[in-house]
């Protein structure tokens, strides 16, 4: 599983990175710090590898991983290649799913690139920016299929297809949310035009340690990212990123302490993980032996080998 974390520049973007991966990636107070996109490999946790592991006395232990990708700060105008857009949109196309760190946090001594907190602001920026290389791509394979489709069905019926979404995209709807694929067919070219604003979103509501214990129910920020999410059928999950990066660099004895002092029961990565295999519908699968205890991660429903 690859997951992209992406988010305007200042939101915690890259401490979040740092904090999940422990890659020591650049995080300073500058809009283009992550200059090139940051990969780092997490393993998920799962108790029940070491207990396996200890009935079958097995030599090694394979945990599930995930990769993360932090991807450069985006701001107005990316598809147009303002700041380093073109280099974050093609390094997002690649990803299962996006991680979009939204600052649901005060602070003085951070600058936000437009002056003010606004999340859903800061969400529909970003889409925005998709939505139109999005329109990029259509356009594109519109022109090519629109030579053939005179003469041939198939390709007519994907021109007519691909009008569609256009249109929707330019009323400044997401592709996900596209409904009128008529068959089969029609939803394989869906999927296959790989867009982003077709890509599974998973909200990262970075708030300040004080709203943590009670996951922001008072933060009005984050209730109003959830109610976004909702009407997208997207996955939300409260961190705090600065406590993420003391967190990490605990053991685990410290780190569990550290997380009941602070009336919590789970870090924000065991969040992400969870959003994350639920909004892809996915599911660890164990397998155990004397040569290896391993955890894949797999597609809910598929049928064991």
């Amino acid at each position: 599983m690859k997951l992209g974390i992406v988010g305007l520049p200042n939101v915690g973007k890259s401490t979040l990175f740092n904090s999940l991966t422990k890659a020591g990636a650049e995080s300073a107070n500058y809009p283009f710090c992550t200059i090139d996109p940051n990969v780092g490999v997490v393993t998920v946790p799962d108790e029940r590898l070491n207990v396996l592991g200890e009935m079958y006395h097995t030599k090694k232990i394979i945990p599930a991983a995930i990769e993360f990708v932090d991807i450069a700060g985006l701001v107005k105008g990316a598809s147009k290649g303002e700041g380093l857009g073109n280099q974050f949109l093609a390094n997002i196309r690649e990803v299962d799913a996006i991680v979009h760190v939204v600052r649901c946090f005060e602070n003085s001594n951070i600058v936000h690139v437009d002056g003010s907190i606004n999340p859903l602001r800061d969400i529909e920026t970003i889409n925005l920016e998709l939505i139109f290389s999005d329109l990029e791509i259509l356009e594109r394979r519109i022109s090519k299929v629109s030579k053939v489709a005179r003469n041939d069905k198939s390709a007519a019926k994907e021109l007519a297809l691909l009008n569609k979404i256009k249109a929707h995209l330019e009323d400044g709807k997401l592709a996900k949310t596209f409904e009128e694929a008529d068959d089969e067919e029609e939803q394989a070219w869906l999927e296959s035009y790989n867009l982003l604003t077709y890509k599974p979103v998973i909200y990262a509501a970075n708030v300040s340690e004080d709203d943590l214990a009670d996951d922001a129910a008072n933060n009005e920020g984050v209730q109003a990212v959830r109610e976004y999410a909702k009407g997208e059928q997207s996955e939300v999950f409260v961190v705090c990123a600065e406590i993420e990066a003391e967190i990490s660099e605990l053991d685990d004895d410290e780190k569990k302490m550290f997380l009941e002092d602070l009336g919590l029961k789970e870090s924000g990565l065991e969040k992400l993980i969870k959003a994350s295999y639920k909004l892809l519908g996915l599911i660890s699968y164990l397998t155990a032996g004397e040569p290896e205890v391993r955890a894949w991660t797999i597609t809910e429903g598929t049928k064991a080998p």
